[in-house]
């Protein structure tokens, strides 16, 4: 392990906007971290993106400028409203190329007080071991029992954390992710065998119907074969589907709650569960069942307004 980086605790970047209850509670949680007082806290406030986001913006600037319990609070405010992926991107960079480490967390994520902890751990534990390119704290509420620690293919979005040397992997360019996906036949092991559609997702970013960074994050680390740590129980709850904000992930995620005991970061083969990621599949299925089903009624609510509009 290197010194310069084990010696201390990674920064954690936050990523607001205009949700003020949703901003309170999560750093209301980060503040009760065991390693908070330890950690320094940088604020990324994303800019006005109109009239009607103004008060709410401003409230939630007036909060974070009040934020105490950490070694030290950056905040840094954007001018003009650059939106969430590029809010991420561009934090993210800028704290890896000065800190060669980060803890990444939006403003819809209620943590564990373990959850600096572990992610501390795992970045100080497969520092040097390039096969990993993050550790996460989230994993599904799966029905079958995980291990402690396991790796997953790829990369994910609620509350992670990464070194210099894994986002550097980070390829903003979805056209050219897809067009690898692809051409190395790799679309259905993308897609979870099938189970989920994260090839749509992302060719629905080229498209611009949305403008993910998760998806060109997994895509990214997912090419490069590289593995992310995850919990067997997970470490954060988002409480962000109410409809207030951007998000990645199925609605039924946020019925757990978090894990309230430490979780211990040790030595396991640094390989893929497939134990896990057949217990992800498992419960990916279900999801996409409802989601076809959903589709096809969006298809024949269509058919049967376009009928009646010519009357047929």
């Amino acid at each position: 392990m290197s010194s310069k980086l084990s010696s201390q605790l990674s920064p954690i970047a936050l990523f607001v906007y205009n949700r003020l209850s949703h901003t309170i509670r999560t750093v209301e949680a980060l503040k009760a971290n065991i390693l908070a007082a330890e950690s320094e806290l940088f604020i990324f406030a994303d800019g006005v993106k109109n009239e009607e986001s103004r008060a709410k913006v401003a409230e939630v600037r007036e909060y974070i400028k009040t934020i105490s319990g950490f070694k030290k609070v950056t905040v840094e405010e954007k001018e003009n409203n650059v939106g969430l992926a590029n809010s991420i991107i561009s934090g993210v960079t800028k704290i890896v190329n000065k800190y060669e480490k980060v803890i990444v967390v939006e403003d819809d994520l209620v943590t564990s007080k373990y959850f600096l902890q572990y992610m501390n751990d795992g970045l100080d534990f497969y520092e040097n071991e390039e096969k990993v390119i993050s550790i996460h704290s989230y994993i599904y509420p799966v029905k079958r029992n995980l291990p402690e620690t396991f790796f997953i293919k790829g990369a994910d979005c609620w509350g992670w954390a990464t070194w210099k040397r894994g986002w550097n992997l980070f390829n903003p360019d979805g056209k050219f992710l897809l067009e690898q996906l692809k051409a190395k036949n790799l679309t259905k092991k993308f897609d979870f065998d099938g189970r989920y559609s994260y090839t749509k997702m992302l060719e629905d970013q080229i498209a611009g119907k949305n403008n993910s960074w998760a998806i060109r994050w997994y895509a990214s680390a997912f090419l490069a074969d590289k593995l992310t740590l995850y919990p067997g129980k997970s470490l954060v709850v988002n409480i962000g589907f109410d409809g207030s904000g951007t998000h990645c992930g199925s609605s039924e995620d946020s019925r757990i709650n978090a894990y309230d005991q430490k979780i211990t970061i040790k030595q396991i083969p640094v390989i893929q569960s497939e134990l896990a990621r057949k217990a992800i599949k498992h419960y990916f299925k279900p999801q996409d069942f409802i989601s076809k089903i959903q589709r096809l009624k969006k298809k024949l609510i269509k058919k049967l307004k376009k009928q009646n509009k010519f009357g047929v």
